[in-house]
């Protein structure tokens, strides 16, 4: 692999993003913690997580995130360690898009590609060179001490590449963001998301569906990896417009905002685009009552839901009970070949 200096010519748009996985300090396995144990004292404005060859300072714990439910950065940084076991597998080898909360859900927030220097040394860098020749060292989260950190940096939500570092531009899945407009009950969403899913298993693709933790829904299909990020995201643009072709009064696949009827919702296939990002699986969102992105049943679905039944507060007891619903999207098996569709 040809690395690139700042002095290169920008190199021509193509579907081949050269990267380059910097693995980190070679460190020991982290240990678990115990699950439903309160690692994150709640009386401390900092505190040092050991583990072992590794220690993570965690600082402004008592700092208000969602004052008006009494839950700090700290409570947010413990719901992280409550759900690190099914959370961290959707996330590893993947660079991580750093989305920052400095005054917590309510107040302004960040975007921050680059991992922050300084770093701990065993922090594992994604470098991806973009169309323009800039490369960006992305983070990783390979383990919870690095999942602590990042949250430390007052991450609230996560949001990971599509696809693997060893081959940036091959996702391991296709999506639809179901989005309702302003004004557009839930229950239209839980319509859009059965009707997408009925549409999709006639295409002998296997479909997983999560809230968003914010207004909508994401539909989720597991994928040989082969086809380009571009050819991904074609397959998901014939599909939401022909859904939405068939029903035009409850849904658009419309993206420009000028041109989008009202009083529907968006099926948002553009998120496959290259170098695009949603909320993780498990994520919290700065939503006024801390939901979280959370994999529900198609049963669930269709006896009917609401965004704001799976929370901060919730998730954790209900990951205990349920396990990881979304193992599927992990497995080798099961995937969908989108070879036969083109």
């Amino acid at each position: 692999m040809v690395e690139r200096t700042r002095r290169d010519p920008p190199r021509v748009s193509t579907d081949r993003h050269p990267a380059l996985r910097r693995r980190a300090k070679r460190v020991r396995p982290a240990p678990d913690l115990p699950a439903g144990i309160r690692v994150v004292p709640r009386d401390q404005e900092e505190a040092i997580v050991d583990f072992g060859d590794r220690q993570v300072k965690l600082t402004n714990l008592r700092k208000p995130f969602w004052p008006a439910l009494g839950i700090t950065k700290g409570d947010l940084i413990q719901y992280y360690v409550d759900v690190a076991t099914v959370l961290l597998p959707h996330l590893r080898d993947r660079a991580m898009v750093m989305k920052r909360y400095p005054d917590g859900a309510a107040g302004p927030f960040f975007f921050m590609k680059r991992a922050p220097q300084p770093r701990p040394d065993w922090i594992e860098i994604c470098a991806i060179e973009h169309a323009s020749g800039n490369v960006i060292d992305f983070p990783i989260i390979q383990d919870l001490p690095a999942l602590l950190w990042v949250i430390n940096l007052g991450c609230i939500d996560l949001n990971q590449w599509y696809a693997r570092c060893d081959d940036v531009d091959r996702p391991d899945y296709l999506h639809f963001d179901l989005d309702p407009g302003d004004g557009v009950a839930f229950a239209k969403v839980i319509e859009c998301a059965l009707i997408l899913h009925e549409t999709l298993a006639g295409l002998d693709m296997p479909v997983h569906a999560k809230t968003t933790g914010s207004k909508g829904m994401h539909l989720y299909v597991p994928i040989v990896r082969g086809p380009t990020q571009k050819q991904v995201w074609q397959v998901a643009k014939t599909v939401a417009l022909e859904v939405a072709r068939r029903h035009p009064t409850l849904m658009t696949a419309e993206y420009r905002l000028a041109k989008r009827p009202t009083g529907r919702v968006l099926i948002d296939y553009n998120q496959n685009a290259w170098g695009r990002t949603l909320a993780s699986v498990y994520s919290v969102r700065p939503h006024p009552r801390a939901c979280v992105s959370t994999p529900v049943t198609w049963r669930e679905v269709a006896r009917g839901l609401e965004v704001e039944d799976f929370r901060i507060d919730n998730v954790p007891a209900r990951v205990r009970r349920r396990g990881d619903l979304w193992a599927p999207l992990l497995a080798a098996e099961g995937r969908i070949d989108l070879a036969r569709f083109s």
